[in-house]
């Protein structure tokens, strides 16, 4: 075999276990996250809006982000957890930066309410 297909070959198992399959389990990860979610439960979307989950439709996320406020979110859009519940079966890492942001957003309830915007639910 020439020397320069075996470096190729190894270029490509490198690239396949060092970038294709941590992603691979990033997503299944993301997915089987997307797919527990349930009422109650304290989450962080893409764009850093903090809130609890208080309805769980087909590709739909009802949140909470103060009270009486909640915003129609695509479930999509989800990021993580960070009810306490689910901290501990989280790895080192991930349970650090949550319990931090949690520290920041105490509870929803303790929150002053501002000015509702359009596309807001009432309840």
């Amino acid at each position: 075999m020439d020397p320069s297909f075996l470096i190729i070959v190894a270029m490509f198992a490198t690239l396949y276990l060092v970038w294709i399959r941590p992603q691979q389990k990033r997503e299944r990860d993301r997915q089987a996250l997307l797919r527990s979610l349930a009422e109650g439960d304290e989450i962080v979307t893409n764009a850093g809006i903090h809130g609890v989950v208080v309805e769980v439709e087909q590709s739909v996320v009802w949140v909470e982000v103060a009270p009486n406020v909640e915003l129609k979110i695509v479930r999509d859009a989800i990021v993580k957890r960070t009810s306490e519940e689910h901290l501990e079966d989280s790895d080192s890492e991930d349970a650090y930066d949550s319990a931090g942001s949690d520290a920041d957003t105490n509870s929803l309830s303790s929150r002053k309410t501002g000015k509702r915007k359009i596309g807001l639910r009432k309840r």
